[in-house]
């Protein structure tokens, strides 16, 4: 369904206007990207291994989040929306700092209908979260003022 790939040091880059994500989102901008026209959803590979989201290219990521790159016959959304109803705590390999590993996220089994339905369910879901969000805006707002 995917190509995992593993995060790199970008202490070695200079700074520029590809964004940088670790496992708490955003970190700084630089010159180059691991993906300059795949959009790929970020798992953490160490740390905050339960919050994966999605990385519109280009971009980098450290090497504490895994990056994985839908197949062409997987649309993303839908591939993001599985990502997120799956108990990644529960995969967790280690004894300490939470863990995961390629082979971990490659056994994971998901169900997944032919690649028009994964569309709409994929954009169902975006539309939904994208609702909730504004609602939970609104509901700020409101609370402020």
């Amino acid at each position: 369904m995917v190509n995992v790939c593993s995060g790199r040091d970008y202490k070695h880059l200079s700074k520029g206007d590809i964004p940088v994500y670790g496992t708490g989102g955003y970190m700084l901008s630089v010159d180059e990207a691991l993906s300059y026209r795949d959009d790929a959803i970020g798992i953490g590979r160490k740390g905050t291994i339960d919050k994966p989201y999605i990385l519109i290219a280009p971009f980098w990521t450290v090497d504490t989040l895994f990056y994985a790159i839908p197949d062409v016959s997987n649309d993303l959304n839908f591939i993001y929306s599985s990502f997120q109803n799956i108990n990644w705590k529960q995969k967790d390999e280690s004894t300490g700092v939470p863990s995961l590993s390629k082979t971990t996220i490659n056994n994971i089994d998901i169900l997944t209908p032919k690649y028009i339905e994964q569309q709409r369910i994929g954009t169902f879901f975006t539309n939904f979260d994208n609702l909730i969000t504004l609602h939970q805006r609104m509901l700020f707002y409101y609370i402020l003022h």
